[in-house]
């Protein structure tokens, strides 16, 4: 059985709009910091991540502790939006929720963002048993991932979350099958 726990990134700097560089904030890096209490007794033997900075920034103090490499996974990178930055993000995003193949030009749905971290998620199922691993991942990415297995998961649910930074959540799995899925406190 593997323990999954998906660490959504901690408070980013919005100021920079290049989805590969943005940092965390001051207050992101002090609570990336805090997954240490969490972490310190999970055994954890594998960490993946996106490639954008601010989640393998939020996961990284957790790779030091337990000597890991942190393996970049392209396919747990967040959704791409458009070319262009977007203002009205909760309307953008209510849009999304209610259509899963909704996407602007250039852009990704949320069927195709729940498609690419399925895949890359069954990859290292199969690739691991009995395994504890982090993976450093995004909101809207994550809850892709936790629609997939649990169909009730709704815009509601993810604009409960939304601002929730840094997030845990933990599925344990047999094999492919999941068989239970749990948001962790993280202090």
């Amino acid at each position: 059985m593997n323990k999954i726990y998906f660490v959504r990134h901690a408070k980013p700097d919005y100021s920079i709009h290049d989805d590969l560089i943005r940092p965390l904030t001051d207050q992101g890096i002090k609570d990336s910091k805090e997954l240490l209490n969490f972490f310190k007794d999970k055994e954890i033997t594998k960490i993946y991540s996106s490639p954008y900075k601010r989640a393998i920034d939020t996961i990284k103090e957790v790779a030091k502790i337990y000597e890991l490499e942190i393996e970049i996974v392209d396919g747990f990178k967040e959704r791409k939006i458009s070319n262009c930055w977007i203002e009205d993000f909760s309307n953008y995003s209510r849009k999304q929720w209610s259509d899963f193949s909704y996407k602007l030009e250039g852009g990704e749905s949320l069927k195709e963002v729940q498609d690419r971290n399925i895949k890359v998620l069954n990859e290292i199922l199969e690739n691991n048993d009995s395994q504890n691993i982090v993976i450093g991942t995004h909101g809207t990415a994550l809850s892709t991932i936790i629609k997939f297995y649990d169909n009730t998961f709704n815009y509601d649910k993810f604009n409960e979350i939304k601002d929730v930074m840094p997030l845990i959540i933990c599925m344990t799995f047999e094999g492919r099958s999941i068989k239970s899925i749990t948001r962790q406190i993280n202090k």
